[in-house]
């Protein structure tokens, strides 16, 4: 959507502004992107900066736009050297009388006049080297962003190019105040008033602009608080010819620009004073509200911990965590009746969820509190009222401004995305630590890990006989990052040696890793991740194995397949549908192979791998298919897991990363000391594991009205690939897949080679949504593949051994 305002389109048509076409490059299709230069009596730069940026840019699908404001002859002068450019060359002067704004409205009028997808910002003087707007522009247009800033004051940026020490001061100055009066909307940005930029034209409102002076990119920044936003460090280059524009009047016009933005932001909240006091008023009620039926809550409470303490004869910590659960289910129904009934989010079941999650977390806390104040002569019940009380305002900021608060669209990512030209130093690790990989894997035959922490879900591929040496992807534990705390999270790539790292607010403490691009892939993470292989497998290693098999020629889909009477079903569905039961009861009463819950390798030949990872299971899920194997011990776990790691949990977690918060600290030290609840299908149900198979039928099983229907191939590739990205979800994988690259392919090119595989496998299979309001899939899939297949017989398949890959694998659901 090409979003321009009223008062763009005027500018658009103002007669003055004259628009020539100076070089056509190619008139078949519009260019990706716009290269905006505004200049003024830069007669002396042009030449040289179209021949170095013009064949810079003729490979992005780029056009030049000129907007001209110059009392010499620079027209002229582009006029002559645009004939011999590289790519599409356009001008656009503004004569005297017609310069309202300066630089900003340059651009502003180049912006609205931009063809492309992305449009980029430079300066003419060449103090923006073409080379580093072209690293910016190559950056901007593979990441998932929608503002790419070249910094000078993060990473191996310079503002060298700035004339004396005078400059200098007056730029780093400047920079502070700006982010001092607007910290949080500036909170991940370390230059915002950056003359090289580059923006996606679809996610910016130009009609909200009205930038004075040459800080268009602070005014874009405050204008639009959701924006995400990356930068690329460069060096500033000395000016090549000409004078500077920069003066005192260009410097008081720069302070009434900031002025006249937090004016407005100032009169814009007093405006809304009236509003803003009485949501104060009203939050101050709701936490009198809340505080009142949490009284209610601590009765209930302590009445069930002396009934479980004395008569009952519990253990204190014991009854502690039963009495959590009885008052917490008072205290939900309350608060969700009485307090929030008019501003509920979601639904009750994950309302609930999330609200006994909370509380739950709290009450790890809460334990080793209430015992040591028992070992100090605190009654039991005294001790347990206190820790309730103590942790009251925690639990009534999460509830009012997380669980019972719509998702905040405007607030700016947390975690600063940094691309860099060279590579830090090795970092000196505090001791010196083995290199030898201890766990190997053959994934498939396709694609081989080594690790030195083992990896729970690739352990059906255990392959000690591959060396070290021989392996693609190497996970190592290293001391990652820098020694001191940091404000907040970043990820940083470094782009002349492939290397990416990723660091949290808590320093070496934190959950850090860092990559470097092969080949092989060599993976370094920090000790507290080593700690935690459930999250180094699933949101790095899985990462990088999905386009690692997209480079292999295969594909990671997010699905469930098994085999039944010798055809092979895959099974596909939104996250907490019921997949994981249905999967379970197919085999228990039905039998088949099983080949995969979570992920499957899939060919374009229409040929599904095994790919079986533990299952994350439910105590729902095992009473659905009466799995009894489990211990007392794990059932009593499983109460907590079952909470804990669920589409609640997870929706929670997902909400806590807009904030900053290391998230993904807290997530390794959660799955740390309450590990998800892991099981081997075998351990389940009574099964076989098949290895290969011919998929013919996907079902797409849906929760509502009874209803079977097809599913044409455009719409199925799309619910796939849909399916898929929402299993990487959780951070960081939207700031690292796009810096990923394999085998020389980009992130754009690994995911059009996904699509492509997926398409081929989808054109070999019958695709159907099944839709039932009492989860009978189990029954329903069964029964049409009978019907369909009446005089099919089930063929024989002996027993597979422990595979050991070479090549092809032998087909266990049919021929391959």
């Amino acid at each position: 959507m090409d979003r321009v305002g009223p008062g763009v389109r005027d500018r658009r048509a103002e007669p003055d502004a004259r628009l020539k076409e100076l070089r056509t490059a190619d008139e078949g299709r519009p260019p990706r992107l716009t290269v905006i230069v505004p200049t003024r009596n830069e007669a002396a730069n042009i030449p040289l900066l179209l021949a170095r940026l013009g064949p810079l840019l003729a490979p992005l699908d780029a056009e030049l736009l000129v907007v001209d404001d110059s009392d010499d002859g620079t027209p002229g002068v582009l006029t002559q050297v645009a004939a011999e450019a590289a790519i599409t060359v356009r001008l656009l002067h503004r004569p005297p009388h017609a310069r309202p704004g300066g630089l900003g409205g340059a651009v502003l009028l180049g912006a609205a006049h931009a063809r492309g997808e992305w449009v980029l910002v430079m300066d003419a003087d060449l103090q923006h080297p073409p080379e580093a707007a072209a690293t910016l522009a190559r950056i901007a247009m593979r990441h998932d962003v929608d503002v790419v800033i070249g910094t000078r004051y993060a990473g191996n940026g310079s503002s060298g190019g700035l004339d004396g020490i005078l400059r200098v001061a007056t730029s780093s100055w400047a920079t502070r105040l700006v982010k001092g009066m607007f910290p949080r909307r500036l909170a991940t940005v370390s230059d915002p008033m950056s003359g090289l930029f580059a923006f996606r034209r679809s996610a910016v409102r130009l009609d909200r602009m009205n930038p004075l002076g040459f800080k268009v990119l602070l005014e874009l920044l405050v204008r639009h608080p959701g924006a995400r936003v990356a930068e690329v460090a460069y060096d500033m280059a000395p000016r090549h010819g000409g004078r500077s524009k920069a003066s005192l009047r260009e410097g008081m016009t720069f302070l009434r620009h900031l002025a006249r933005l937090r004016g407005r932001r100032l009169v814009g909240q007093i405006r809304r004073s009236p509003r803003t006091r009485a949501e104060r008023l009203r939050e101050l009620g709701r936490m009198v509200a809340f505080g009142m039926i949490g009284l209610s809550g601590m009765v209930v409470n302590t009445a069930a911990l002396w009934f479980c303490y004395e008569p009952a004869r519990m253990h204190h910590l014991v009854g502690a965590a039963l009495a959590t659960q009885v008052s917490t289910s008072w205290n939900f129904l309350l608060v969700d009746s009485l307090i929030y009934r008019r501003n509920r989010h979601g639904s009750f079941a994950a309302r609930a969820a999330r609200f006994f999650l909370l509380n739950n977390v709290l009450l790890l806390l809460r334990l080793p509190v209430l015992q040591a104040l028992v070992w100090a002569g605190v009654g039991v019940l005294v001790a347990n009222a206190a820790t309730l009380v103590a942790l009251f305002l925690v639990r009534f900021l999460v509830n009012d401004r997380v669980i019972y608060t719509a998702v905040d669209k405007a607030r700016r990512d947390p975690v600063r995305l940094l691309v860099a030209g060279a590579a830090e130093a090795p970092s000196t690790p505090s001791r010196r630590r083995y290199q030898y990989l201890k766990y190997r894997y053959d994934v498939a035959g396709v694609v081989t890990i080594g690790s030195q922490i083992m990896l729970p879900e690739l352990e059906f591929f255990r392959a000690q006989w591959v060396a070290d040496s021989d392996v693609d992807i190497a996970v190592r534990v290293s001391d990652v990052g820098g020694r001191g705390p940091q404000r907040r999270a970043a990820m940083t790539q470094y782009a002349d040696q492939s290397v990416l790292r990723y660091e949290e607010q808590l320093g070496r403490l934190g959950a850090n890793f860092r990559i470097q691009l092969g080949p092989p892939i060599e993976i370094q993470v920090g000790p507290l991740l080593a700690r935690s292989p459930h999250v180094v497998y699933t949101n790095i290693v899985e990462a990088l194995l999905r386009f690692v098999m997209v480079a292999r020629g295969h594909m990671l889909l997010h699905s469930a397949c098994v085999t039944l009477d010798g055809v092979g079903v895959m099974l596909s569905a939104l996250t907490d549908t019921g997949k994981t039961a249905t999967v379970l009861r197919l085999l228990r009463d039905h039998g088949g192979l099983f080949l995969s819950d979570d992920m499957t390798i899939v060919r374009p030949d229409g040929v599904a791998t095994c790919f079986p990872k533990p299952l994350t299971i439910s105590a729902h899920t095992l009473r659905a298919v009466q799995a009894q194997d489990l211990t007392p011990a794990e059932w009593r776990r499983l109460q907590l897991q079952s909470r804990l790691h669920s589409k609640g949990g997870r929706s929670l977690a997902l909400t806590l990363s807009r904030f900053n918060l290391p998230i993904m600290g807290i997530n390794a030290l959660t799955q740390l000391l309450i590990p998800p609840p892991k099981y081997s299908v075998d351990r389940l149900v009574p099964c076989r594991i098949g290895t290969t198979t011919r998929v013919e039928e996907l079902f797409v099983i849906e929760r509502g009205k009874p209803d079977i229907h097809e599913l044409d191939a455009t719409d199925t590739l799309e619910r796939m690939i849909e399916n898929t990205d929402d299993a990487y979800g959780f951070p960081p994988f939207r700031y690292l897949a796009p810096s990923i690259t394999i085998d020389g392919h980009g992130y754009a090119q690994l995911r059009a080679r996904e699509r492509e595989i997926l398409a081929g496998f989808l054109s070999h299979v019958r695709s159907r949504v099944v839709a039932s309001d009492t989860f009978g899939w189990a029954d329903d899939i069964p029964r049409l593949l009978r019907e369909e297949r009446a005089d099919r017989r089930t063929p024989v398949v002996p027993a597979q051994p422990w595979p050991r890959w070479s090549g092809d694998l032998t087909t266990a659901g049919g021929p391959a």
